[in-house]
Order: C-alpha cells, then sequence, then structure tokens
C-alpha cells in the first residue's frame, strides 16, 4: 500500500505544481516560497530542533502556548514550525517573529521529506491535530525521531475518509510514539483507526490554554465607548462563502427591531475581504472596515475586519457572536474566543471540527445552536433584547473555558518523557 500510495503521489505531482502557481497568483509571497514544498530551501543550520507542524491558523493558534511552553522549557533549542496555508504562515510570523525558524511542509514525497528533515535536523516531531503523512512518518521513524500528535483529533468525517487507505494509516500510526488526544471519543476513533491503544492518553483540548491577548478587554471596552455603550453589537467571526448572505439578511431583520445595531463581520479568508466588502456595499449597508477606518463609527451598521488575527478585541465588544463554518459544512471554527470573553456563542448545524467543545459550551448553557439560516436573524435579536440570558450565557460559556484548562502541561509532561529517553 506504502509504494502504491507513493506512486500516486508521484503521479499527481504535475497538478500540484499547477496549483501551487494557481495560489501563488493570489499570494505573492507564497509564490516565491512554492519550493519548500518540495524540501528546497536554505538549511537553518542547526540541529536537535524541536518541530511543530501546525497546518494552518486554526492549528497555529491551538498550538501557540505549546510553543511558548518549549521556548520557555527548553530555551537552548531552536523551535521549527511548518504550516501548509500562507494565512498559517502569516499568524506564525504575527505570534513569533524571527524567534522561531519557519518553512512550509514539503509535499509527502520520499525526496522531500528526506531534504527536509536532513535540514532542520529534529530531536523530536510534534504534530497538531490530524495530519498522517505514511512517508512522513516512516521517515521519522527511520531516522530515529520521536514522533507525537499533541492535540489529536479525529472527526467521523476524517475517519471515513481515511477507510479506503485504513491499513496505510494503521501503518503509519504505528511510527508515532505517543497520541495526546483531545477526548476519549478522540482517542477511540485512533485506536479503530489502528494505533496502539497504549500510546494514546486522553490530555484534553490545547484550546482551552490559549493566553487571551494583553489589552484586548480594555480596546473592546474602548470601542464601545467610541460607538455607544449602549448600543447592541452582533459579530460573525471566521465566516464563509454562503454564509455572508445569510448573516446579512439576519441584520436587515435586526435592524427592523434595533435600528442602531451595529454588525462586525469578520470573513474567515484574506482573498475574500474585498469580495465581502462590496457585497455589503451592495445591499446598501453603511459600512465601514478595519483596514481603512479603524474602528466602526456610530453611523456604521456593518464593519468588515479585514485583518489577521485581530477578533479578540471585537469579540470583547461584542453582545453576541456567531462562529462561522458552521452554517455551511465547513465543521466550524474555534468557538473558545468568544467564550474566554464571557460573549454567548451561536454556531450553525455543521460543527464537526469542533464536536467536543460545541457540545460542552451547549450543554452547560454557554452557547446555542442555529438549525439553519432562517433561524439565525430572530435567535440573535432574542439574545440581544434579552440582557438576562445573554449574561447567563456568557458566564456559562466562560466557566467552561475556565474548568477545561490543562491540556498544555499535561502535554509537556509526555514531551518531557520522551526527550529524557
Amino acid at each position: 500500500m506504502r509504494y502504491l500510495y507513493t506512486l500516486a503521489m508521484y503521479l499527481v505531482t504535475p497538478l500540484l505544481v499547477l496549483r501551487l502557481l494557481a495560489r501563488g497568483v493570489r499570494s505573492r509571497p507564497y509564490h516565491r516560497r512554492w519550493p519548500e514544498r518540495f524540501g528546497f530551501f536554505q538549511a537553518p543550520g542547526f540541529s536537535g530542533s524541536l518541530w511543530v507542524h501546525a497546518v494552518s491558523v486554526g492549528e497555529v493558534n491551538a498550538a501557540e502556548p505549546l510553543i511558548k511552553a518549549l521556548r520557555r522549557d527548553y530555551p537552548n533549542a531552536p523551535v521549527v514550525i511548518t504550516t501548509v496555508t500562507p494565512t498559517g504562515t502569516a499568524r506564525v510570523h504575527q505570534l513569533f517573529g524571527d524567534s522561531v525558524f519557519h518553512v512550509y511542509l514539503p509535499y509527502d514525497l520520499p525526496y522531500s521529506v528526506g531534504r527536509f528533515l536532513k535540514k532542520v535536523r529534529p530531536r523530536l516531531a510534534l504534530i497538531v491535530e490530524t495530519e498522517i503523512w505514511p512517508n512522513l512518518y516512516f521517515a521519522c521513524r527511520r531516522r530515529g525521531i520521536p514522533l507525537m500528535i499533541v492535540n489529536a483529533r479525529l472527526s467521523g468525517r476524517s475517519m471515513r475518509g481515511y477507510r479506503p487507505l485504513r491499513s496505510l494509516a494503521r501503518s503509519a500510526l504505528r511510527c508515532v510514539r505517543q497520541i495526546a488526544a483531545q477526548s476519549r471519543t478522540d482517542a477511540a476513533r485512533y485506536r479503530l483507526l489502528g494505533a496502539d491503544p497504549q500510546q494514546i492518553v486522553v490530555t484534553g483540548n490545547m484550546k482551552f490554554d490559549m493566553p487571551i491577548p494583553e489589552g484586548a478587554v480594555a480596546d473592546g471596552a474602548a470601542m464601545r465607548g467610541h460607538w455607544g455603550p449602549l448600543r447592541p453589537v452582533w459579530m460573525a467571526a471566521s465566516t464563509h462563502e454562503g454564509e455572508e448572505l445569510v448573516v446579512l439578511e439576519a441584520h436587515l431583520q435586526v435592524l427592523k427591531r434595533l435600528p442602531d445595531a451595529l454588525l462586525l463581520l469578520a470573513p474567515r479568508h484574506p482573498e475574500r475581504f474585498r469580495v465581502v466588502e462590496q457585497a455589503v456595499r451592495s445591499l446598501g449597508f453603511a459600512v465601514a472596515t478595519r483596514s481603512a477606518h479603524g474602528v466602526p463609527s456610530p453611523s456604521s451598521q456593518v464593519f468588515v475586519i479585514d485583518a489577521m488575527g485581530q477578533l479578540m478585541p471585537f469579540f470583547a465588544a461584542a453582545d453576541v457572536a456567531f462562529v462561522g463554518g458552521s452554517l455551511v459544512p465547513i465543521g466550524g471554527h474555534n468557538v473558545l474566543e468568544p467564550a474566554a470573553l464571557s460573549v454567548p456563542v451561536l454556531v450553525g448545524p455543521h460543527t464537526f471540527n469542533f464536536e467536543e467543545i460545541t457540545h460542552l459550551l451547549i450543554e452547560h448553557g454557554g452557547a446555542a445552536r442555529v438549525p439553519d439560516s432562517n433561524q439565525l436573524g430572530p435567535d440573535v435579536l432574542q439574545l440581544l433584547l434579552d440582557g438576562a440570558t445573554r449574561e447567563r450565557m456568557g458566564l456559562a460559556a466562560q466557566h467552561v473555558f475556565e474548568r477545561e484548562r490543562g491540556a498544555v502541561q499535561r502535554t509537556m509532561q509526555l514531551i518531557d518523557t520522551l526527550l529524557q529517553e
């Protein structure tokens, strides 16, 4: 199976190159760095590095407290971070600057993987959440590099996706020294996929350990003072194509009852910022944007947050937060950012990427599920009109967030053991 898989990877390589070129049209910096996807980059000149792979923005955010703990406890060890997407890369630079070495993860081709490992020479490999690359895993085992999956999760959808390659996935997982699972459900799915049960430990979700940016609450309060502290404000965060129109229709319903209401709209992907802004203007809303205006004015009806990594102050300024990727079958995004700030959360029906967290928040009253697109407006309006319910949901959400912290400490104990061995 592994030989067939590798042959298939080589056969699709021309398509991968075309995809890189197409992606480079949208992101010029990515175009300049696409040779890294084949293991070609300038060697950093160190050995014994601690390597963390986080595929995109969500995984980078989840890994932030762990990376900071690694740098604190192992100050002499270089830290290497790999990502796959330009947005993930931008988030790495935003969080860590030049204090870590960033390179794009190579495609799972034997020679590309070999070049990468030879140049970064890791002492430990940490894969965040769900990334099973057979050639990479086998190469780590062959070189004696201990491999660990941290904050490991495996959705039912991913489980079904691996089914045709189950024997290959099982062989790859046997190269892993430790799997630190987010939940018992994730641990069970990894066992079903073929992981050694003795190497699976439930450590919890590291997203609960995410730091609240210093000044986020104060910045949120300052914004509320700017546009009016009594003004009803709701936020739609990390929205995808097919959701913005629903959100704007919901805001029209809100404005009929609360004419001074403000919508903070944050599209998920930077390449869609301009498209979303134009769509909002075409519907006749009074629009402001983060890049052009900084903060909303008292006359703004919709404020488009066309910036990455700046959501927390806006969550802090909102009365209600809808988290996108959940009205369309994307699987949802991080509901803990508003929860950490005591903001009640609304999600759509598709939350399989944050299954356990969303269930916890709903179960304890910190979040509510919107069954379909038509119900978003009425549910937002109901919460904006009911201060007592908002306060109760916000406190419940923050309680769940505080109670579940500690996954990073438990994960670091496992890492310490591996490094001592």
